[in-house]
């Protein structure tokens, strides 16, 4: 497992941006134009869901992402975040450092569904990682079917997997295989297998390993790896090649796949267990109070106030303050405004003094600052946090340090 430092370093190569500008007076009103546009994160409908990033986005949006990304041979990062992955990210930083780091994080389990639901998240349904798989594999009308490269999974799987898509006349062809064996990230690492991978052309790398295992591997070889989508699918592996028998669409609807899946894999039954007496408490400690504290301060407050942002660049920070309610609905005024203020590439000081009421819309906007200043070695800071903000702040998992 890679540290939180070195995901860091390899977030750091996500974005390309302009050169630093020279500081002003602090006596200046006007902040400085980005001399570069800077391609970040602040334009994602992300919400922050105990810690980690949740994108609002449908299947349809899922696959114009991955098809541009495979167009225009630019790096996209999926990662499918379900329960289990949700309660591993909370006592282990570095796997939550990189689903943070991930370009795209789409809801796969319907537990986290139902917690997005509750918070006030605008997702209807789970857009999982092996229905991904099987819409791009289903999209016949696709003028260019995607190259996929199907990385991992047990013994024979892979190869399965491989045969069973390209006897199909549909949107995803094998163009390679590789299953290494049961060994560590470290060794699945090796200059051959990176190789191996690279050579094969493909636009679409599918891992299927253990989830801490996959994303410590897609985070490890971020730079060495050409192909431009990657994705830790998981179990969309074992159902191409039959290895496993997917559950039927109702009990994948209704939330009941669990069940399925421990008829097909007894062993998993362990796991469940673990991940559901983990929700559970997570509800009890942070889901519900962070719905009501949240809930609390939108009543006690005037719903037609608007949100307003000073701006104050120093010649080694810039302050930002705010005042008024800090929600989904004022996201568009502050978007515009941090992405101008991490061009400057300068410490980020966030006054948040006289905001009256915040949600996890704006949690996660904050998450994407912190994630995309990071990138370029800077850091934000928080002042003026009063002890309720901080209590929301802890329950929507996001660090204030």
């Amino acid at each position: 497992m890679l540290t939180t430092q070195e995901l860091q370093e390899a977030g750091r190569s996500y974005y390309r941006t302009g050169r630093s500008g020279a500081g002003r007076d602090r006596s200046e009103v006007e902040a400085p134009r980005a001399e570069v546009a800077v391609p970040d994160d602040l334009s994602r409908d992300v919400y922050c869901v105990l810690g980690i990033p949740i994108d609002a986005i449908g299947m349809r949006g899922v696959l114009h992402r991955i098809r541009d990304a495979a167009r225009r041979k630019t790096r996209l990062l999926i990662s499918t975040p379900n329960l289990n992955f949700l309660v591993a990210s909370q006592s282990n930083r570095s796997f939550r450092e990189s689903l943070i780091l991930s370009d795209l994080c789409t809801v796969d389990g319907m537990p986290v569904v139902w917690i997005a639901r509750l918070i006030g998240i605008p997702i209807k349904s789970r857009t999982a990682g092996a229905d991904i798989f099987e819409a791009l594999k289903s999209d016949v009308g696709s003028a260019h079917s995607l190259g996929v490269f199907l990385f991992g999974g047990p013994e024979g799987a892979a190869e399965r997997a491989a045969g069973t898509l390209n006897r199909l006349d549909g949107g995803l062809r094998c163009v390679g295989w590789s299953n290494p064996g049961y060994c560590s990230a470290e060794e699945l690492s090796r200059d051959h297998i990176i190789e191996e991978i690279n050579a094969s052309g493909a636009d679409f790398l599918v891992a299927s390993l253990s989830s801490l295992k996959g994303q410590s591997w897609l985070q490890r070889n971020h730079q060495r790896l050409q192909i431009p989508v990657r994705a830790h699918l998981g179990a969309a592996l074992n159902f191409q090649a039959g290895t496993v028998k997917r559950a039927p669409p109702i009990l994948r609807k209704l939330g009941f796949e669990w069940l399925w899946r421990i008829k097909e894999e007894p062993y998993l039954w362990r796991r469940y267990w673990n991940d559901g007496t983990a929700m559970l408490r997570l509800l009890l400690t942070h889901v519900l109070p962070f719905v009501l504290w949240t809930w609390w301060m939108r009543r006690t407050h005037e719903r037609g106030e608007a949100l307003t942002i000073t701006q104050d660049y120093g010649s080694r920070a810039v302050t930002l303050s705010l005042s008024g309610p800090a929600d989904a609905r004022h996201v568009h005024r502050a978007v515009p405004v941090f992405r101008t203020a991490a061009a400057s590439h300068k410490r980020i000081v966030l006054d948040l003094s006289n905001v009256c009421a915040i949600d996890a819309r704006f949690l996660g906007l904050l998450l994407m600052l912190r994630k995309q200043l990071e990138a370029q070695g800077c850091v934000a800071t928080f002042v003026g946090v009063s002890p309720l903000m901080a209590r929301i702040f802890r329950f929507g998992g996001l660090e204030l340090q």
